[in-house]
């Protein structure tokens, strides 16, 4: 085992390593350069050359590359041009806030996906199996922002049970303690999930319930209930703990449509606004932020995997 994550977090490292370098080209392949994208088409040659001066854009590449490295294990992504802070204080006001609504909708999802998975498996060929693939895949395939829509346009308008505005705390115990607001950004943020989730969940199982190993727990006289609980629920969540470290960061680059359709305050929001207002920085910041935690998801899909199923340890 020690072997395995020691492998898996150079791997990481490595993609970390990358993630920073595709960052760095993206910067230096802003419109005009950096200068001229963060300063604005009317700034003067004189101000261009101070400005890249200043920032170190005057020298080589690869010595750029080694001082915005260092400033990135410092902690330091830059400045906001536009609301003059730095953009890691931005965003570590604003990831808390992204990270629970993600959280909250991941743990729905799971927990509505596994019994829904394991129904139309055991319901194969049903009227039950059928109803709920056709609502996974309507589900799937509508676009977030028109399920949002729909969503306040039932119970925020019509039925009025939620507000159609999330909360507007600063911290995450304000935003909790304002739980009806939650409903729809929540709700509309997991059903996508729930739809893929399911999906997954159906599959593994109906491949479970053809190994060997179930019919010999069948003619040994347990019953169908042990069986799902003691043996084919276990093999069948090791894809979906790969599909749950995939999603993670994917959902904190998807809740930009949510946060921005519900005001909720979170990163999501404030990508949106940069995006408006071609506030760089926070852009590229906000990209960095998401592929490291892309990386990390993938690597918590990696451990999650060999926990579940020491073969996979074993071919390391």
């Amino acid at each position: 085992m020690t072997r395995f994550l020691v492998t898996r977090l150079a791997q990481a490292l490595v993609v970390l390593l990358l993630v920073s370098v595709i960052v760095f080209v993206l910067l230096h392949l802003l419109p005009g350069g950096p200068a001229r994208a963060i300063l604005g088409v009317q700034a003067t040659p004189q101000s261009l050359a101070h400005f890249n001066h200043q920032q170190g854009y005057d020298r080589s590449l690869p010595e750029q590359y080694v001082r915005y490295l260092g400033r990135l294990l410092s902690g330091d992504l830059g400045e906001s041009y536009k609301l003059n802070q730095s953009v890691s204080s931005l965003i570590a006001e604003r990831l808390p806030r992204t990270a629970l609504l993600a959280g909250l909708s991941l743990a729905l999802a799971a927990a509505l996906a596994v019994p829904l998975g394991i129904l139309q498996a055991v319901r194969r060929g049903k009227a039950a199996d059928y109803v709920l693939t056709g609502a996974a895949f309507l589900a799937y395939a509508t676009p977030v922002f028109f399920l949002g829509l729909v969503l306040v346009l039932v119970f925020s308008q019509q039925l009025q049970l939620f507000p159609a505005e999330a909360p507007q705390a600063d911290s995450v115990g304000g935003i909790l303690a304002d739980p009806r607001s939650l409903v729809l950004p929540v709700v509309t943020t997991a059903l996508g999930i729930i739809a893929a989730f399911s999906r997954y969940m159906r599959s593994a199982v109906l491949d479970n319930l053809g190994e060997e190993y179930v019919r010999t727990a069948r003619a040994k006289g347990q019953s169908g209930a042990r069986i799902m609980a003691r043996h084919v629920l276990r093999n069948a969540l090791i894809p979906l703990a790969t599909l749950v470290g995939l999603y993670l960061p994917t959902l904190l680059s998807g809740t930009l449509v949510v946060e921005s359709m519900f005001n909720y305050p979170g990163m999501g929001l404030l990508f949106w606004n940069s995006a408006q207002g071609s506030d760089f920085p926070v852009l590229l910041g906000v990209t960095l932020v998401v592929g490291v935690f892309t990386v990390i998801g993938s690597l918590i899909t990696d451990i999650a995997y060999a926990v579940l199923d020491p073969r996979i340890r074993s071919l390391t």
